[in-house]
């Protein structure tokens, strides 16, 4: 389905929606609506399954590079994308991750130029996209990357009183820094789809469940939630929760659940390794556990990160993915990127890859919304 979603924000969300929630923050004495706010109620209008049944797909590094071609760092113009090569639109989300401003890095973990994915995220959100962040920082303890698991103490020393919080306030700075530049010519601020401290239910990561505590982890998440939402008072990020699928419960997802002021979103990361029913399996049960927590909770819903790596299934897209999720109130599905330097390190079709066809009939579908 083709949607722009500025016309579904200005349209389908109709005024009086926008009216509605101006005069309930009106009432509590804050501030009109917020860029995230507005956002958040454009998602609920649109991702709500139960009232329009459409779900946005979304692609990491859409426009950055794809399956054998990366952005080059003269470009003025972001229009080359693997999935709209296949099937002539753009995902409507567009995922990127901030890993390595918190060094001041030039480029980040994917060796993309920062400068390059703020123009091509503001450049998609004026086509009519939206914008999601995801955080995969360097360990400040240790100083190896975001997998480097050999220390229990991480969280504990970003915390404060720990032995490197005032680094991690720096690096929380700057990540503010960028995420408050994101501006478009008028200087509207961009609103981004933040998610930080993800997949935290597994140990890969130096925030994961073996490496710090409960009340750690939800320190963490509010330092980061206080520091970015309340000090600095950037009013364009909607604050995503998303755990990893692999055996959760309830108990697990809810475990480490910051609280409902610092929360907006909830979603999961599942991938397919195994047979597809054991992934359809394991995605129906995190999403039937994120229905009950976002009713009880007023959360929208998103599977954050999905796919199946090189995507050996030509009819992956509708026989696998769609039925899994398509009973669903999400108001998106992302899957990974293509890496254009790791053979076989792809999540989205290119022309001519086994899936490609398949691709286009999914992106076609109703209840599916891309972005010309």
């Amino acid at each position: 389905m083709k949607m722009n979603i500025p016309f579904i924000m200005r349209n389908i969300l109709k005024p009086m929606t926008l009216m509605a929630i101006s005069a309930v923050f009106s009432s509590c004495g804050t501030a009109p609506v917020t860029p995230a706010e507005e956002l958040l109620a454009s998602l609920g209008s649109l991702g709500s399954a139960v009232e329009s049944g459409k779900i946005m797909y979304g692609h990491q590094d859409d426009l950055m590079y794809g399956h054998s071609w990366r952005l080059g760092s003269d470009a003025s113009s972001y229009v080359r994308s693997d999935v709209k090569d296949v099937c002539g639109m753009y995902p409507a989300v567009y995922g990127l991750d901030l890993g390595g401003i918190e060094l001041g890095d030039e480029r980040n973990l994917d060796h993309n130029l920062f400068e390059q994915m703020r123009a091509s995220a503001i450049a998609h959100y004026e086509r009519g996209g939206v914008v999601t962040f995801s955080w995969h920082p360097r360990n400040p303890l240790t100083g190896g990357d975001s997998w480097d698991v050999s220390s229990k103490e991480v969280v504990a020393s970003v915390l404060e009183g720990g032995s490197v919080h005032e680094l991690f306030m720096e690096w929380l700075s700057r990540a503010a820094d960028y995420l408050e530049s994101f501006r478009t010519s008028d200087g509207q601020a961009v609103p981004i789809i933040f998610r930080p401290w993800h997949e935290h239910t597994g140990s890969w990561f130096w925030w994961g469940r073996d490496l710090c505590t409960v009340e750690q982890y939800v320190a963490l998440w509010k330092m980061t939630y206080d520091y970015m939402a309340v000090e600095r008072g950037l009013d364009n990020l909607v604050w995503s929760y998303s755990p990893g699928a692999g055996g959760v419960t309830e108990e697990i997802y809810m475990e480490r659940w910051p609280g409902d002021r610092m929360v907006d979103m909830i979603g999961v990361d599942c991938y397919q390794y195994g047979s597809s029913q054991q992934y359809a399996d394991e995605l129906r049960n995190a999403l039937d556990i994120m229905v009950k927590v976002g009713r009880e909770r007023k959360k929208l819903l998103a599977l954050t990160e999905t796919g199946y790596e090189g995507i050996p299934d030509a009819s992956w897209w509708t026989g696998v993915l769609y039925p899994a999720i398509k009973d669903y109130p999400l108001a998106y599905v992302l899957t990974w990127r293509n890496a254009c330097d790791m053979e076989g390190h792809f999540y989205a079709p290119w022309p001519g890859q086994v899936s490609a066809e398949d691709f286009r009939a999914f992106a076609d579908m109703e209840k599916i919304v891309m972005i010309r």
